[in-house]
This record gives C-alpha cells, sequence and structure tokens, in this order.
C-alpha cells in the first residue's frame, strides 16, 4: 500500500511540467544566445545566408535531439557542427555540380557581369573548393576563427587547448594556401 495522498499524485505531473518548461526554457534561451553567431560560422564556409539558416536550423534540432541545452559544452559543440555540416554542406554541392557538369551538355553563359565580378567570385570559389578539400580539422579552424571566435572559443569547440589554436591556424592557412595554389594549377 502507498502513503501517498491525493495532493502527492498532483504534484507529480506539476513537477515533471515545470522540469519540460525549464528544459524548453534552457534551449530558448541556449537558441537565443547562438543562433546568429551558429548561422554565421556556416554563412562564413557556405556564402548563402538561406543555406546558413538552413544549416543552423539543422544544427540545433540535431543538438535538441541529443544533449540538454543546459550542458556546458553546448556552445562549442554548436559551433564546431555548424562548421562541420556547413562543410559539408559544401562538399556536397561540390559532387553535385560535378555530376550535374557530367551529365549535362556544356551551356553558354547566360549573364554577362564585369571583369571584377567574376574575378572576385572566382577567387571565392578556388578558396571555398580548396577549403572543401582540406582535412575536417583544418578547414574547421579556419572556418571558425574567420567567423569571429576568439581563440578559446575555436579550441573549446574543437576539444583542443587554447595554445594549440595559433599553431594549428597556422598550418590550416598553409594548407589552404596550397590547395588554392594547387586548385588554380589544375
Amino acid at each position: 500500500m502507498s502513503s501517498r495522498g491525493p495532493q502527492d499524485v498532483e504534484a507529480a505531473p506539476e513537477a515533471s511540467t515545470r522540469i519540460v518548461k525549464s528544459q524548453e526554457e534552457a534551449f530558448e534561451a541556449l537558441f537565443k544566445s547562438e543562433y546568429a553567431r551558429v548561422a554565421g560560422i556556416a554563412n562564413r564556409v557556405l556564402a548563402d545566408p538561406h543555406e546558413a539558416e538552413d544549416v543552423a536550423q539543422e544544427v540545433f534540432i540535431n543538438f535538441h535531439r541529443l544533449h540538454s541545452a543546459s550542458a556546458q559544452f553546448a556552445p562549442a559543440w554548436l559551433h564546431r557542427a555548424a562548421a562541420h555540416t556547413a562543410l559539408n554542406r559544401l562538399r556536397g554541392r561540390r559532387r553535385r555540380e560535378r555530376r550535374e557538369q557530367a551529365q549535362a551538355p556544356e551551356e553558354a553563359a547566360r549573364t554577362v557581369d564585369p571583369q571584377r565580378m567574376l574575378e572576385v567570385n572566382e577567387d571565392r570559389r578556388l578558396v571555398r573548393a580548396a577549403l572543401a578539400r582540406l582535412a575536417p580539422k583544418p578547414a574547421a579552424v579556419l572556418v571558425l576563427r574567420a567567423s569571429g571566435l576568439s581563440y578559446a572559443e575555436v579550441g573549446q569547440a574543437l576539444g583542443v587547448g587554447t595554445g594549440q589554436i595559433g599553431t594549428m591556424l597556422r598550418r590550416a592557412e598553409a594548407a589552404l594556401r596550397k590547395e588554392v595554389t594547387r586548385g588554380t594549377s589544375i
């Protein structure tokens, strides 16, 4: 026999409702504080604000499914996931473009852009293609740092010490330069 009274039975659902609401509030607070940065990281990689927002939403959904919003590692996890998800989209886009080019005959250019615009777009394409060829960790360190994260935030997102970020960043920059050069000489 249980010694619970009627008020104890009513208190149990009330307590679980409070827990659910506090978890929802914690996630909402996390979302509000980190969304702009997560979308910014994705946009830095993709150069497409709409696709960057899709990536940010995907990252938050995945986080919500897997972790508690009050987890201490939440911001670092979100930043790292944004970088990796955006890089995966970039790589997927590149694969899709290759498939489409292989399947479709070459078409004449539809629009004529000014020369400078063309050069800038080509440079951006080359850098993004080179970034997509880099290993995940160097690509992530470049993207996170270029997105405005401090060395400490980048270190936390990648799970390495702050003191290692400068070295990782220099090596990643050198690897990116090498990939850009390799990409232009093909």
